[in-house]
């Protein structure tokens, strides 16, 4: 007798049976993965700003809802654009996640717009222009979009500054973006300062629960600087002015940050106060901290300046690139003379002892100034002490260049400043253009209060 004489001729059932087994137990497998995966994350959500396991999950099965938002920061010696996209984590924190950015600049500032604010809002236009077409048409009449100005308007007569702003407003509302009343403004130095910290604490992972975690952040731009940081010293908060320590909401609770913007001491107004000390009626205004061999034209705040070094008639009586034939000692701005006339702009600086025992990063103009000498990676970034940037500054003053004729002031300044804040010769600084690929911009800060607020 045959073996398979006794099975039926007709197989089909049993196999469709086999396989629908074998399909259950894998669904409830799935299934069963999928849920300790969510429990995990929500147990153990993760603090990271960019996209976890379930966010993955959920965005290939098309349940991610994205968020757009395009914030310009309208600085004082440019503006730049920065369009974001996030969602909403599918964990029980439901932390704002970062998924993407565009990014694009222009300059001027704004601020050299004061007597054509007609080009002033061209000039934005074509900003906002350019992040349009990087966002889904279908999601424009859902993107809120923001133009906030700082210390460059700041420093403007009102009028002028308003006039700029009026232009602006009239493109915002025929943009096709989310807008308000709210949406063109001159924002203040305190939400300048506390943006800027979000941003770099965000990228760095430091939030949401790990606060005792954050670094301080210091921000130089053309206009003003800001420094903020939370304290973990209760004297540090007592020995503070008052309206330099603000009460910030932070999920659930409430921080103690410090926080203060020292109008008029970004780079470029200080460069100014440090150069042009005193009303000058010659046609070229000379200062120790310009080389000998220098003759520089500078265009700041509406005005034109001409820049030369201190007279000197071994380098002055010479043509113009004849000393470098000489056998002479080369020519060099006057160090220890601008060394003081930078500390007198800087004496009003609140010294803070805490400083120095905080991890700190620093952006903007002391990211810029640290690249142009070579002193760190133009593209990663990196570490520098105090004494690091006195050391350049020396050789910036000792060294001819025509080519960065205010490298000398420039560094002598931002050594000055950071040892101002309390900082020693030894503290480490961290310098970043970007973090994790993302813009070490205010602007990150300002789109998701947005988000989270409104405009």
């Amino acid at each position: 007798m045959k073996l398979n004489s006794t099975l039926p001729k007709n197989n089909t059932p049993l196999k469709v049976y086999i396989l629908i087994k074998w399909m259950s137990i894998l669904l409830v497998g799935s299934l069963s993965l999928f849920s300790l995966l969510v429990i995990y994350h929500n147990v153990f959500p993760s603090r990271s700003h960019g996209t976890n396991f379930l966010d993955d999950i959920s965005a290939r099965l098309g349940f991610q809802e994205h968020k757009y938002i395009v914030v310009v920061d309208a600085g004082s010696t440019g503006s730049r654009c920065l369009a974001f996209k996030f969602h909403k984590s599918l964990t029980s924190d439901g932390t704002i996640k970062l998924d993407e950015q565009f990014f694009v600049q222009t300059k001027p500032g704004l601020s050299s717009y004061a007597d054509d604010p007609v080009a002033g809002a061209a000039s934005i236009k074509k900003l906002v222009e350019e992040a349009k077409a990087v966002i889904e048409e279908s999601k424009w009449g859902e993107t809120p979009l923001v133009l906030k100005a700082t210390a460059g308007l700041r420093l403007l007569p009102e009028e002028k500054a308003n006039l700029i702003l009026e232009e602006i407003k009239k493109y915002f509302t025929v943009s096709g973006f989310v807008v308000s009343d709210a949406s063109v403004s001159i924002m203040d130095g305190l939400s300048e300062g506390l943006f800027s910290w979000f941003t770099i604490n965000f990228l760095l992972d430091r939030l949401d629960g790990r606060e005792a975690e954050t670094v301080a952040a210091l921000d130089l731009g053309g206009g003003s600087t800001q420094i903020t940081f939370l304290p973990r010293k209760q004297h540090t908060l007592e020995k503070a002015p008052k309206h330099h320590v603000h009460d910030v909401i932070m999920g659930d609770g409430k921080l103690g940050i410090y926080s203060h913007s020292y109008l008029g001491l970004g780079l470029m107004a200080a460069r100014k106060d440090i150069l042009i000390s005193s009303p000058q009626n010659d046609s070229e205004i000379r200062s120790p901290c310009i080389n000998p061999t220098v003759k520089t034209i500078w265009h700041y705040g509406g005005a034109t300046y001409t820049l030369k070094g201190p007279y000197d008639f071994n380098f002055d009586s010479i043509e113009d690139g004849e000393w470098l034939k000489k056998d002479a000692k080369l020519p060099s701005a006057n160090y220890e003379e601008c060394l003081q006339r930078v500390a007198n702009v800087v004496q009003e600086i609140h010294l803070l002892d805490e400083l120095e025992s905080v991890d700190i990063t620093a952006i903007s103009y002391y990211f810029d100034r640290a690249t142009e000498q070579g002193l760190i990676d133009p593209f990663k970034g990196g570490s520098l002490t105090v004494q690091s940037f006195f050391q350049a500054a020396r050789k910036a003053c000792e060294t001819p260049n025509a080519d960065q004729p205010f490298a000398c002031v420039d560094l002598l300044f931002i050594s000055m400043l950071l040892r101002s804040f309390g900082l020693s010769p030894d503290k480490v600084i961290n310098l970043h253009k970007q973090i994790d690929g993302y813009e070490t911009s205010w602007a990150l800060g300002a789109a998701v209060h947005i988000l989270n607020n409104g405009i």
